[in-house]
């Protein structure tokens, strides 16, 4: 009755705008409390990602620069549509491959540099005419290729922006 008396005195005396506040009053009563936020659950919790298990391959968390040259080379001839033997590791400097081969259409040699960022393979060309294609390929719009290593294995993937992947297992490189 409490709560009548205090909407009639801030609605007024008529009967039909003290109704309403009533009526909005006790809807926002039976909502009752805000609700404490529950504890997540383990559903929640896990990572979008599954994590790599132990028996899973999976990229180590440091590359030694033989399986960073490995990784490049697979990663560049799945991308470029190469085998491996075609593309030619130029050097290693500082994390960062420098890796040509060549030209399907001139016969002239393509350059790339490539380095790995956690199992992602991300490379850029080198040389090219226009400056502006001369950038790491890691933005938004640009393919997403991966590695995994399994032994002397690299299995490459490559998500395309439309969505669509291809896979190639490079055995033994």
């Amino acid at each position: 009755m409490r709560l009548f008396r205090t909407l009639s005195v801030i609605l007024g005396s008529s009967p039909r705008m003290t109704a309403v506040g009533v009526v909005a009053a006790l809807s926002l009563a039976a909502c009752g409390p805000a609700a404490e936020k529950a504890s997540p659950t383990a559903a929640e919790t896990v990572p979008a990602a599954n994590p790599a298990s132990v028996a899973e391959a999976s990229a180590p968390a440091v590359l030694t620069d033989d399986q960073l040259r490995r990784v490049c080379q697979a990663g560049l001839a799945e991308i470029h549509g190469q085998s491996i033997a075609d593309i030619r590791i130029d050097g290693l400097e500082g994390g960062v491959v420098n890796a040509s081969w060549r030209a399907p259409v001139d016969g002239g040699r393509r350059q790339a540099q490539c380095r790995v960022d956690g199992d992602r393979v991300v490379w850029k060309q080198v040389g090219a005419a226009n400056p502006e294609q001369n950038r790491w390929m890691n933005q938004p719009g640009d393919p997403v290729t991966r590695f995994v290593l399994d032994g002397e294995t690299v299995t490459i993937n490559q998500t395309l922006p439309a969505g669509g992947t291809v896979a190639d297992d490079q055995g033994g490189i």
